[in-house]
């Protein structure tokens, strides 16, 4: 594989990151929030999606960010009948988030990025360290 295609790959895994962080930080900020109406339903969790594509100009398949998809889950329900959001038994339904695990994701998205900025660093070392050779 050359240099730009290296360089490619991995900036297209940044950006599907970078989209997946997104994603994962709204359903951090909406975990405990309830629905505008009483019964009606709060913020549904959303999944991130990867799809390969091909970069015709490359000749290489990247990464990038698919279709974002709700969590079918069913919602947490807690019995708070004095909440303006609860139904006619008293029951609030609160998001399908656990805010551990989207940490534990957002974690793992970090990591890749991580991994995709060393793939650059090292292929621009690697450049360099060529120019240098070619210019002794």
């Amino acid at each position: 594989m050359d240099f730009l295609k290296s360089m490619a790959v991995a900036a297209s895994g940044l950006r599907a990151q970078a989209g997946r962080m997104r994603v994962i930080s709204e359903n951090i900020a909406n975990a405990d929030s309830t629905a505008q109406a009483a019964g009606s339903d709060p913020f549904r969790r959303k999944i991130a999606t990867f799809r390969t594509q091909l970069d015709r100009e490359l000749d290489a398949n990247v990464v990038a960010l698919g279709p974002v998809r709700t969590d079918p889950s069913e919602f947490v329900l807690k019995h708070e009948p004095g909440h303006p959001a609860a139904d006619a038994n008293g029951n609030v339904k609160y998001p399908n988030i656990n805010p551990l695990i989207e940490m534990t994701d957002l974690r793992e998205a970090q990591r890749s990025y991580e991994a995709n900025i060393n793939v650059i660093g090292a292929t621009r070392r690697m450049i360099q360290r060529t120019l240098d050779i070619l210019k002794a």
